[in-house]
């Protein structure tokens, strides 16, 4: 009962603020950007330790501005995030452009009906995750973890399916993306690939953005097991409120590929999206928490 009052109350104030035309969020967005970053300071020093671990070569006064950029944008992010409760499918596929979708046709019709679609927490991934109309006659389905809020979870859930995509939950995805293959269904699973791996996940380590990162592999995992092509959504931002998509194939035969390649590569392509305009991406995120001692330690005491 209690979830079921949380989750009206909660949509209620965000269907409220999504009946508001984008500009007049992006007022909303400016007040709000003051309020996370000088009066909340949401995540400061996080955000200041991986801008400087990240960009070493930069002055101060160069971190400060894109420290400034960044929390701009992630203010951005949130409103435009409001904004899914009451926006049509026209208007969301003209703000969040997808290039070149045939890619993703042809790759189907061409004998693979599943793919795996990395990408990362960059421009606004809520707004390209959630439309299955962007492909021919396919369903797109967003592996997530479920939050502990289950009003905010529910919520989140609603406004990133309205459009007709489906989720699953991080703990299903090996099976339901095995189902997907099996079943010939022609889908897009798309993982956020650029989370921190939990310390039993600490496998893979690559230098991303100047630091020893470890990078999740359970998509290439899935992808080899299983010889479903993997592409990388490499989001570009326009201008406000204005993104576009380009759907890059990394590879139509896993299974061909040496051990951690495509790991690697989807290293190399996030770095590069993030690198050409850095106030894009999540920098509020613990993305360096775990070292490789941390590996070495678990996995011995295994």
């Amino acid at each position: 009962m209690w979830t079921r009052i949380q989750y009206i109350l909660i949509y209620g104030w965000i269907k409220i603020h999504a009946l508001l035309p984008m500009r007049l969020l992006y007022v909303l967005s400016d007040f709000l950007y003051l309020i996370i970053s000088w009066v909340i300071r949401y995540r400061v020093p996080v955000v200041r330790k991986n801008l400087k671990s990240s960009f070493p070569d930069k002055s101060e006064e160069e971190l400060r501005q894109l420290e400034k950029a960044f929390y701009h944008h992630f203010a951005d992010y949130i409103v435009e995030t409001l904004k899914l409760a009451h926006i049509s499918l026209q208007e969301l596929q003209e703000r969040a452009y997808v290039q070149n979708p045939e890619l993703i046709d042809k790759l189907m019709d061409n004998g693979h009906p599943c793919c795996l679609f990395l990408m990362g927490h960059y421009g606004n991934w809520e707004w390209y995750s959630g439309s299955n109309s962007r492909f021919k006659d396919a369903r797109l389905y967003q592996i997530y973890r479920p939050l502990n809020n289950k009003a905010v979870d529910k919520i989140f859930i609603h406004l990133r399916t309205k459009f007709g995509s489906l989720g699953i939950p991080k703990n299903d995805t090996g099976r339901e993306v095995v189902r997907l293959v099996r079943n010939k269904v022609r889908s897009g699973v798309v993982f956020l690939a650029d989370q921190t791996p939990s310390p039993s996940n600490l496998h893979y380590w690559t230098n991303f953005l100047n630091q020893d990162t470890s990078v999740l592999t359970g998509a290439e995992r899935l992808a080899r097991k299983l010889n479903t092509p993997v592409v990388f959504l490499d989001v570009q931002m326009v201008k406000r409120g204005y993104y576009t998509l380009e759907i890059q194939l990394i590879t139509e035969n896993p299974k061909e590929t040496p051990e951690n390649w495509i790991t690697e590569e989807y290293a190399r392509c996030l770095e590069k999206s993030i690198l050409r305009k850095p106030e894009g991406w999540l920098w509020t995120h613990k993305r360096w928490k775990y070292k490789r001692s941390d590996a070495v330690i678990h996995h011995g005491n295994n």
